[in-house]
C-alpha cells in the first residue's frame, strides 16, 4: 500500500471507529456519554433525545466513511457529505470560542474529537477527489453516475 494510501486509511478509519463508538454510545447510554464526555457537562442540561439525534448523525458518519472505502464510485460523495457535517460540527465550537461562550482552551481539550475528525475527512475527501482526477478510481463497467 502506497504510504499516502495507507495514511488516508488511517484517518478514515479512526474515523469511522470515532464515529461508531459516538454512535453507539450516545444511542445506548446517553445520560452515561453525557456525564463522561469532558466538557459535555457544561454546555447544558442533559437531554437524552437530543444526545441521541446527534449519535444517530454519528453513525451516518461512519457508516458513510466505511462505505466509501469500499465503494471507490462513491467515495467523494460518501466521504463530502460526512465532512460537511464534521466541518459544521468544529467551525461551531470555534464560534462559541470567538463569541466567548468557551475558554479558548476548550479547542485543544476538544482537538481530537471534534477539529481532528474534520481534518482527517477533509484530507482524505481531498484525496480521493485528486485519484478520481487522475482517472485512479474504478468504476466496475454498467455502473453510471
Amino acid at each position: 500500500m502506497q504510504p499516502l494510501k495507507y495514511a488516508v486509511f488511517i484517518m478514515v478509519w479512526f474515523n469511522v471507529l470515532l464515529a461508531g463508538w459516538l454512535a453507539a454510545y450516545m444511542l445506548y447510554d446517553p445520560e452515561s456519554w453525557y456525564n463522561f464526555v469532558p466538557g459535555v457537562t457544561d454546555t447544558g442540561f442533559f437531554n437524552q433525545h437530543f444526545i441521541r439525534d446527534i449519535g444517530i448523525i454519528q453513525g451516518f458518519i461512519a457508516l458513510g466513511f466505511a462505505v466509501g472505502w469500499f465503494r471507490e464510485d462513491r467515495r467523494i460523495e460518501l466521504w463530502g457529505a460526512a465532512t460537511l457535517w464534521l466541518i459544521a460540527h468544529a467551525t461551531f465550537h470555534l464560534w462559541e470560542v470567538a463569541v466567548g461562550i468557551c475558554s479558548s482552551s476548550v479547542l485543544l481539550r476538544d482537538f481530537p474529537a471534534v477539529s481532528m475528525p474534520a481534518l482527517f475527512g477533509i484530507a482524505a475527501t481531498a484525496w480521493a477527489w485528486g485519484q478520481s482526477a487522475r482517472g485512479i478510481a474504478v468504476v466496475s463497467p454498467g455502473k453510471s453516475f
